[in-house]
């Protein structure tokens, strides 16, 4: 029995006073004491800890898509190839992560609405910055963060710099394709218009796959971060419809309508229109 317990004790350390444990490493302590609700209401838990798994899945998109912006910048279209790979999976988990907040039935919402304030998934500055990097720009969607500085700077770089299709179309270029100077030294803070010399280009991308191999891996990859995003987006709109119906959203948005909006809006809209083309 001693002899089993020192082999265990050899092979898996269970002193841990001065060694690095699983909760120091995640920092558990903190992150697990951010869930605190301002109410004694049972639902408001399950609010909390939804929207903080988002934040930190929102925080790996942003991660991976900056590395991906370089590594497109840099010629490195593999890794970033498997940057958006990744991006991809993490947005189902998003996708997901409604179908557990939908749980919460309208009547259990309005037991803790009040104690929201004016806090709103609305002004969630990851979620605007990871809009940014994909190309949506909108400087009225910086103005909920000027009050923080060091959030602002950061929103404001990304908002004045490339997108990721804004890198894909440069590297584009760089293959031998005929892309418009317009496109190429444009002002980075105006959304991208669309293009009908770039969906030419597309389009010869799309109708010799294996001549152009990489670009056309690349214009799926990037059809499928916004496919997923769309999903995501549609999922947030019902989840909200079948909780709030048609209330004003508590940030003071519209709700539901402001949502639908974002549904008929697009970062590719040459990659989508290629389609009907081909």
């Amino acid at each position: 029995m001693d002899s089993n317990k020192s082999r265990v004790e050899k092979d898996m350390p269970l002193d841990f006073e001065k060694r690095m444990a699983y909760g120091d490493y995640l920092k558990l302590d903190r992150l697990l004491s951010a869930q605190s609700p301002l109410s004694d209401k049972q639902d408001e838990m399950l609010f909390i800890i939804v929207h903080h798994v988002q934040e930190l899945w929102l925080n790996l998109i942003i991660h991976e898509l900056e590395f991906a912006i370089g590594n497109l910048r840099n010629d490195n279209a593999g890794l970033a190839f498997k940057a958006l790979a990744r991006v991809s999976r993490v947005q189902e988990q998003l996708v997901t992560a409604w179908d557990v907040l939908s749980t919460m039935t309208p009547s259990d919402y309005l037991t803790f609405r009040d104690v929201l304030g004016q806090a709103s998934g609305f002004q969630s500055y990851q979620y605007r910055l990871v809009e940014i990097l994909l190309g949506a720009k909108d400087p009225r969607m910086l103005l909920p963060h000027k009050h923080r500085p060091e959030i602002h700077e950061k929103l404001e770089a990304a908002f004045n710099g490339p997108s990721i299709y804004d890198e894909a179309v440069a590297l584009v270029g760089r293959h031998g394709f005929d892309i418009p100077d317009s496109l190429l030294n444009r002002d980075y803070s105006q959304n991208h218009v669309f293009s009908d010399e770039l969906s030419a280009v597309w389009l010869r991308i799309y109708r010799a796959p294996d001549k152009h191999f990489e670009l056309y891996e690349l214009a799926e990859e990037l059809v499928d971060v916004e496919d997923h995003f769309q999903q995501w987006r549609f999922r947030h709109m019902k989840t909200v419809e079948r909780i709030i119906g048609h209330k004003k959203g508590t940030g003071g948005s519209s709700g539901v309508g402001f949502l639908k909006t974002a549904l008929d809006r697009t970062f590719f809209p040459e990659l989508w229109a290629v389609r009907t083309e081909l």
